[in-house]
């Protein structure tokens, strides 16, 4: 299998709190891979390096080959295109439908025709169950539907690499396992490789293929969800005792 993502020595402080030390891991074609760690122990800022919305203070970042932190400002939002992010509160445009939410980054990024753009937005609809919501507004949605909203809009680009940050924050626990099935469907049926931060356990056994955890901002620990919880390790097993709910 090819390496889809290769992140080595990655470092970014603010001021002087180190949130990343030296971070490196590598992600496979089609994996998932979910990233634990305590709130403030830089989950977040690693998947923002990974896209350039942040720069880190030193490492590399290599996405299907390309070194990221070395592309123009062009180049970068060209990589960008195919690579799709979904951010905690779903980030939707209050003032546009659904529909327009969609179809704003087919606009932005490529040349589709309008009869394109509308074929895209009803698959990607179709995919998350929710065709009916075409033209609703935001605001009209549930928390559970605006994720999958943002999901459909992070894929509609059918991008290779997906990064989820915190996918079932503050749903209920049934929502949850229904977005998180949802998430392991579209990677299977997209072939998309996935990088998932969640507190979420449940949602990590139904979707990772592997886990690390991050302590003070370096990988503790690397492997299997299974092998990950029944660790003798003592932070792992206060970990997942009391951090995880």
């Amino acid at each position: 299998m090819s390496e889809v993502v290769k992140v080595n020595n990655l470092s970014k402080a603010f001021g002087s709190h180190v949130v990343l030390d030296n971070v490196s891991f590598v992600v496979d074609e089609g994996e998932n891979m979910v990233v634990f760690g305590q709130s403030g122990t830089g989950k977040s800022v690693l998947l923002k390096c990974m896209v350039g919305l942040l720069v880190p203070d030193s490492g590399d970042v290599f996405i299907a080959d390309i070194d990221i932190l070395k592309l123009s400002y062009k180049k970068l939002n060209e990589v960008r295109k195919y690579i799709g992010f979904l951010f905690q509160g779903a980030a939707l445009y209050d003032s546009m439908s659904v529909r327009e939410n969609l179809e704003f980054p087919l606009l932005r990024h490529f040349n589709y025709t309008a009869s394109e753009r509308e074929e895209k937005i009803n698959q990607v609809l179709e995919k998350v169950s929710l065709e009916e919501a075409i033209d609703k507004m935001p605001a009209e949605l549930s928390g559970g539907m605006r994720k999958r909203i943002g999901l459909a809009r992070s894929i509609i680009a059918e991008p290779k690499l997906m990064l989820y940050d915190e996918p079932t924050t503050g749903l209920d626990p049934i929502t949850s396992k229904e977005i998180s099935s949802l998430i392991l469907e579209l990677q299977k049926s997209l072939n998309m490789t996935s990088i998932i931060v969640t507190h979420d356990l449940l949602c990590a056994e139904i979707i990772a293929d592997r886990a690390i955890v991050l302590d003070q901002g370096i990988v503790k620990q690397d492997g299997t969800i299974a092998e990950l919880t029944s660790s003798k390790d003592p932070f792992l097993r206060n970990f997942f005792s009391h951090d995880i709910l």
